[in-house]
């Protein structure tokens, strides 16, 4: 089962209201909205989409990591909890 199991019905609802606001936007572009009016629901989006991966993150890290953490020998989860991190912040 996923880290995020708890949160699944908080993600999928934010991720339907980005939905939208990428729709919106592709409606914006085709009526030949402003271009600063576009660039800040972008913006926007982004945002929404990054929290929607700091949530994931932090439920990984609380679960999936800190039981990974807790059978460590090699130091493997040390490494996946590095690599995800270094993943996310290039988004």
């Amino acid at each position: 089962m996923a880290s995020y199991s708890d949160d699944k019905e908080k993600l999928l609802s934010r991720l339907k209201r980005i939905e939208g606001q990428v729709r919106g936007i592709q409606r914006m572009i085709k009526d030949d909205k402003q271009c600063t009016d576009i660039l800040t629901q972008i913006s926007s989006v982004i945002g929404a989409t990054q929290k929607v991966g700091y949530i994931i993150l932090n439920d990984h890290v609380k679960g999936c990591i800190k039981n990974s953490l807790a059978l460590d020998d090699d130091g493997t989860a040390v490494q996946e909890l590095l690599d995800v991190i270094q993943r996310f912040a290039k988004s």
